[in-house]
């Protein structure tokens, strides 16, 4: 099933606005503060202006002041941005008003050529030369200022399970190291290259060669359920596998809607590919699920470096579950994760 929405056509009504979120984003907030991992800065961004903010006012000056407060769970917490087209712009607008609070922004690299096998996401750089451009303006758009960089949700994981093209599998690995060679030549900017999730590829021993070739030695880690719902006990424990077989490689966790974990037996996105419709509905929209661990840096293990939400709550999976296409604001699901999650 082929989708015309991608989670960054999204992005396209946000560039826009670029400019003026320059403007806007005066306001700021922060994880938790205290001790910290290895590394990492302490306080993360929060966008003042992002769609669950925005509709918390709304909200409010409707009267729904029980929405507006389950809202303000989500609007209160910072959020990775995430990065398709016109990297420059979009990543000085983010970093740029990040640093006027002080804060370091999370952003995500999504773009890489055939980046979404099951068509979601459909989209991506035109081929390799395309696709270094890309990241050499996503690094001249963050330049000296502070960022985290999830590096291209899925690209590895594919590699692995078997849903990209054999024959372009080495280009792809040249692509992702070539990312975090640039990536890392920037003074402030750490970068974590994603390895997809604990219940995608089941042995985590299957990614080590794929990471080695994709420059994890000269990244500063590896990142864990991105857009999942994986518990967090559960992704520590396969992270340290992969980690063990990796030298000790630092890693973060998505924690942003794994309160309730995953759904019964959720297979891998090559089977939800191999068989369309029949495992859809575990990973993309999946009901009853709840926000997770508040983004951290001090998450109690050594080795996991944040605690993060890299997909931001309330942004729809795909056309599935009755969600609107991937990356579109769905304020009703935001809502039900928010009421859904204890404490």
């Amino acid at each position: 099933m082929v989708e015309k929405g991608t989670r960054h056509d999204v992005a396209r009504s946000r560039i826009a606005a670029a400019a003026a979120l320059l403007l806007s984003l005066s306001l700021s907030g922060c994880s938790d503060s205290g001790e910290k991992s290895d590394g990492l800065p302490s306080e993360l961004w929060v966008n003042p202006d992002s769609q669950p903010a925005r509709t918390a006012r709304q909200y409010a000056a409707q009267g729904r002041h029980e929405d507006a407060a389950l809202m303000r769970r989500i609007a209160d917490q910072p959020a990775a941005e995430w990065v398709g087209e016109l990297p420059r712009a979009r990543a000085r607008a983010v970093t740029t008003a990040a640093a006027r609070t002080g804060r370091t922004p999370v952003l995500v690299a999504y773009n890489i050529p055939n980046r979404d096998c099951g068509r979601h996401s459909a989209g991506g750089a035109e081929g390799a030369p395309d696709y270094g451009g890309w990241i050499r303006e996503l690094a001249a758009g963050i330049g000296d200022r502070s960022a985290v960089v999830i590096l291209e949700p899925d690209a590895v994981a594919q590699v692995v399970d078997g849903c990209f093209p054999g024959e372009l599998r080495e280009e792809r690995l040249a692509m992702l190291r070539n990312a975090v060679e640039t990536l890392k030549a920037l003074p402030r900017t750490w970068v974590y290259i994603d390895a997809g999730n604990a219940g995608w590829v089941r042995d985590p021993y299957a990614l080590v060669e794929p990471l080695k070739q994709s420059g994890i030695d000269k990244a500063d880690g590896f990142s864990l359920n991105v857009s999942n719902f994986q518990p967090t006990g559960a992704t520590i424990r396969y992270g340290h596998h992969l980690s063990g077989s990796l030298g000790g490689t630092h890693f973060v966790i998505d924690t942003s809607r794994n309160g309730n974990g995953a759904t019964n037996a959720v297979g891998s996105r090559s089977e939800a590919y191999a068989y369309p419709g029949h495992h859809e509905d575990r990973w993309c929209n999946p009901p009853g699920r709840a926000l997770g661990e508040r983004p951290s840096t001090r998450t109690g293990d050594p080795k996991v470096d944040a605690f993060l939400w890299v997909k931001r709550p309330g942004e729809s999976d795909g056309t599935c579950n009755g969600g609107p296409g991937a990356g579109s604001w769905w304020p009703r699901y935001a809502l039900d994760l928010a009421r859904n999650t204890r404490g």
